[in-house]
């Protein structure tokens, strides 16, 4: 997890920290001459005079997203990227640059898997659901979104874009809320990370995920109350395929900036974001760190960024983004040491508050969400900060339940849709589609009486926690919104935000306020001081999400949280 003029396009490398997927050449081409940059405008200037830059500087441009003032461009000059930053009109030049880098693991989210797991007790602490897999779906017992439904399951017009790794619209609870005619795929496969493309032109299909991560946040969000499987906080609402993420879980400038744009032209009415832009967790203005050339990379993205997520929100899009797994106060960082993640090796970055940004959450709009467990209490890998944060919600935690029979255990995540073929590539499901053994607490298989079958699994993260929040925020739409010009419907993005706050469970700081997560195997680095009162404070923001209370309580169109 992963800060104006509009952008949109593909990849971000460390060398690359502006560079594309969604190039007009595919990812699988021989090599040429020619390079391909991605190339951002500055404030005020008009985006022919930008091209026209461009072409002075010896580029050609290949696509361009005007709202943002982004540009691909291919040019064989050797000096194209520094002709481009020293324009006036232009904030700099990126190349993408490919050199075999491993793909991104997040190896909080699949923490179960690193260690042995406790196959227990969380679930049945829990009654009997509405579809059979729901008496493990603590999350959505936590903020009542079982309760919610009855009065509010979500309504068909809503949509809500899941901007991530893909969504695999063949599981059977996904396949009743997809919606096939919004759909889009933006990041084609890049095969220095990603690996041989599946199809020729490197761009996966439609309701496909090779990554696993969009298809559990879809889940979360909006799986079917159908009487199969398990279901999501908004059973009843549109699910949007975004595919802003690479196979790999990179999400790189390009394709992020793209979908933001098409969401906002689409009509979306909530957008998820479980994600940072790669490949920098802190973009920086002038980090004294950084070379000239990354810090022009990082400026443009900062710029391209907040440019997308303004014209979402203008256009009608509430944002809900992931706070981050690096279990740090977003308002005073600590030295990063994993940037960048891609294009080059990372090294040491001191971090200065004022002139760096974790991209999309820390960006203009972006309803930030920290994570906790079935305890209540913040996840030790969950960033905090009463200056990032908005609300909490439920995104797992392992460790949760120390001095319990709960403690380290699977069921104490957050369980979910997935793909059966990336379970099949990560080892818990055989080639005939069986659950390996060792994994029967972990991995879940239903099938229906002709057949067809869907796997869920756990996952723990911010990533698992925004899709909670989001999943509110189209309730709210849908309880709340009202028709719109040509047949659209919705609600402003400013009350759905206001909302969300005013009807969030308060949650007081913890005490001692200082928490320290010793017993849990973790060292002083996780150590967190939770700032604030009970309205508002650093580790639970506004509240734990609340589905009931956002359906129940009357909209205050003026109300401020």
């Amino acid at each position: 997890m992963s800060k104006r003029f509009t952008a949109g396009a593909v990849a971000t490398a460390a060398a690359l920290a502006l560079t594309a997927a969604g190039l007009g050449v595919p990812a699988s081409a021989a090599p040429s001459t020619s390079r391909t940059f991605t190339v951002v405008a500055e404030d005020g200037f008009a985006a022919d005079t930008a091209v026209a830059a461009i072409q002075a500087a010896g580029g050609t441009v290949v696509s361009r997203s005007d709202e943002v003032g982004m540009f691909q461009v291919t040019s064989d000059r050797a000096d194209f990227a520094a002709k481009a930053t020293a324009a006036p009109s232009l904030i700099g030049a990126a190349e993408q640059k490919a050199i075999g880098r491993k793909p991104k693991l997040d190896r909080v989210e699949q923490e179960h898997l690193m260690a042995a797991s406790v196959a227990a007790g969380t679930a049945a602490r829990h009654g009997a659901k509405m579809d059979p897999l729901d008496d493990k779906l603590w999350g959505l017992e936590m903020i009542r979104a079982d309760k919610a439904r009855k009065v509010e399951p979500g309504d068909r017009r809503v949509t809500v874009g899941v901007l991530d790794t893909g969504v695999d619209a063949s599981n059977p609870d996904i396949a009743p809320n997809f919606n096939w005619a919004l759909s889009r795929n933006f990041a084609p496969d890049r095969t220095d990370v990603d690996g041989p493309c599946e199809v020729p032109s490197c761009l996966d299909a439609v309701g496909t995920d090779d990554g696993g991560h969009g298809t559990h946040v879809a889940g979360t969000i909006g799986a079917a109350a159908n009487g199969f499987g398990l279901s999501g906080v908004a059973p009843n609402v549109s699910l949007v395929e975004l595919k802003g993420g690479q196979d790999s879980g990179y999400f790189f400038l390009d394709p992020v900036v793209n979908a933001l744009v098409y969401a906002g032209r689409s009509g979306i009415d909530v957008v998820n974001m479980s994600f940072y832009v790669d490949p920098w967790l802190y973009n920086c203005t002038a980090n004294p760190a950084d070379s000239p050339e990354a810090q022009a990379e990082q400026r443009a993205i900062i710029k391209a960024m907040k440019r997308a997520l303004v014209f979402a929100h203008n256009k009608g899009v509430t944002l809900v983004g992931a706070l981050g797994n690096n279990h740090e106060d977003l308002g005073a960082p600590r030295t990063d040491t994993s940037s960048p993640d891609y294009g080059a090796d990372p090294y040491p970055r001191p971090i200065d508050n004022n002139s760096c940004w974790d991209l999309p959450t820390e960006g203009p709009h972006v309803i930030g969400v920290s994570s906790v467990g079935p305890s209540g209490k913040k996840s030790d890998f969950s960033n905090y900060g009463t200056e990032q944060i908005s609300v909490a919600a439920p995104g797992g935690w392992f460790r949760d339940g120390f001095g319990t029979d709960t403690y380290r255990a699977d069921a104490n995540m957050i369980l979910s849709s997935y793909p059966k073929h990336v379970l099949q590539e990560e080892g818990s499901v055989d080639a005939d589609g069986n659950i390996v053994a060792g994994f029967e607490e972990s991995v879940f298989k239903q099938c229906k009486a002709n057949g067809e079958c869907g796997y869920y699994t756990y996952l723990q993260g911010t990533s698992m926690a925004s899709p909670h929040a989001a999943g509110v925020a189209a309730l709210i739409v849908s309880r709340y919104g009202k028709p719109q010009g040509r047949g659209g419907f919705g609600l402003s993005p400013d009350q759905v935000e206001q909302h969300l706050y005013r009807t969030a469970a308060e949650h007081a700081c913890p005490e001692p306020r200082l928490q320290q997560y010793r017993n849990e195997g973790r060292d002083e680095t996780f150590d967190a001081y939770c700032a604030g009162g009970v309205n508002f404070n650093g580790f639970y923001g506004y509240g734990i999400v609340d589905a009931y209370a956002a359906v129940t309580t009357p909209l205050k169109p003026n109300a401020r949280p």
